[in-house]
């Protein structure tokens, strides 16, 4: 099987190529921009392997993409390239909007033309999974939880074009036929992740003293999901999913945003004490922008359909992730150069306009 992945740099990405290239054997290629979240340590298991190519390329760049499938011949497609973090979406949007909805446009035509000019029995065997986010659904009260059949409502210029995208990927489908299954996920969580995210960069600050922020009181609820749980589930999903389908992709881990940095605490103060509680250095700063109350999937389609489950619960995932950072610094500490902890999302930053 060729897979061809996009942003196989990536937290996620990189544990679905490792996935594919040492767990299943697949021929993988990966392309990647490589900005400043991708990362090719992630990577050093494949790197030389016979199966795994790699190629540094922007989605956006029709004739690489173009060459990439023409020369790779992929049977199959998991585009995962995109720019991720809300906070950095909040003051530099652009950024998010070329990305992640004129890169994946190109993507899509490119896989469009490619995949018209394929026998009638290669046609029948291709597939383009479009990995997407919660995040598109909006915020949800108290109560209730994302289906497949929730309507978009997105908060964030994140969200905003992760939303899009979806719909260019369901109207490639619909309009030209290209057979694309698309996924949601909640919260991914793990090893690789880079430290802008809650998890890694709570672990990273306890682990130099540092203060731990957590925006407001830490009220907002997210659903954590695994990343081996996660890159599991699209394996699966694209192998046996229904084309044109969507599939909601979630741990069923519930966990306010102040409860996940107290459990991340604990874990350090049993691994890694320091005399004191890590948690006295917990710090609430002003709550950024559209920030979505709770988000929580509805995986009931995926488990029943194809028989999936998370395997990770909450507390398990959280001691792994904590002891894969506290012996792997050789990983993130070289990332100090391209971000060193401070806080984004700022609307007084320059790059946007206040209107009255």
């Amino acid at each position: 099987m060729r897979v061809l992945i996009t942003g196989g740099a990536g937290f996620i990405g990189s544990a679905l190529v490792r996935r594919l290239v040492l767990e299943q054997g697949y021929e993988v290629l990966n392309v990647d921009k490589l900005t400043y979240a991708g990362n090719l340590a992630s990577l050093a298991s494949v790197r030389g392997r016979r199966n795994y190519r790699f190629l540094k390329a922007d989605i956006g760049d029709r004739s690489a993409m173009a060459a990439a499938f023409e020369s790779f011949r992929p049977q199959r497609v998991m585009h995962l390239a995109a720019e991720s973090h809300v906070d950095r979406s909040i003051s530099h949007a652009e950024d998010f909007l070329r990305t992640n909805v004129l890169g994946t446009f190109v993507l899509l035509d490119v896989a469009r033309e490619y995949h018209a000019g394929l026998t009638p029995a290669e046609q029948e065997q291709f597939r383009v999974l479009h990995v997407s986010t919660d995040e598109v659904y909006g915020s949800l009260g108290a109560d209730g939880l994302f289906s497949e059949r929730t309507a978009y409502d997105p908060s964030s210029p994140y969200s905003a074009s992760k939303a899009a995208s979806d719909h260019l990927a369901r109207a490639w489908a619909r309009t030209y036929g290209l057979p694309i299954i698309v996924s949601n996920c909640s919260n991914n969580y793990g090893p690789y992740q880079f430290p802008e995210k809650l998890i890694p960069l709570t672990i990273l600050n306890a682990m130099e003293g540092r203060a731990l922020p957590v925006y407001g009181r830490g009220e907002n609820v997210r659903d954590w999901l695994f990343v081996d749980d996660h890159v599991r589930a699209l394996d699966m999903v694209i192998e046996r999913g229904r084309v044109g389908e969507t599939y909601n992709i979630g741990g069923r881990n519930e966990r306010r945003n102040i409860d996940v940095v107290r459990r991340i605490c604990d874990v350090l103060d049993a691994l890694a004490p320091n005399g004191r509680s890590h948690s006295e250095r917990i710090t609430f700063v002003a709550n950024r922008p559209g920030h979505d109350a709770r988000y929580a999937i509805d995986a009931t389609k995926l488990e029943t359909e194809l028989g999936w489950r998370a395997e990770e619960s909450f507390d398990s995932g959280i001691e792994r992730t904590v002891e894969w950072y506290l012996g792997n610094s050789w990983w993130w500490d070289p990332l100090r150069v391209r971000y060193d902890r401070q806080r984004l999302g700022l609307l007084s930053q320059p790059s946007l306009v206040a209107v009255p």
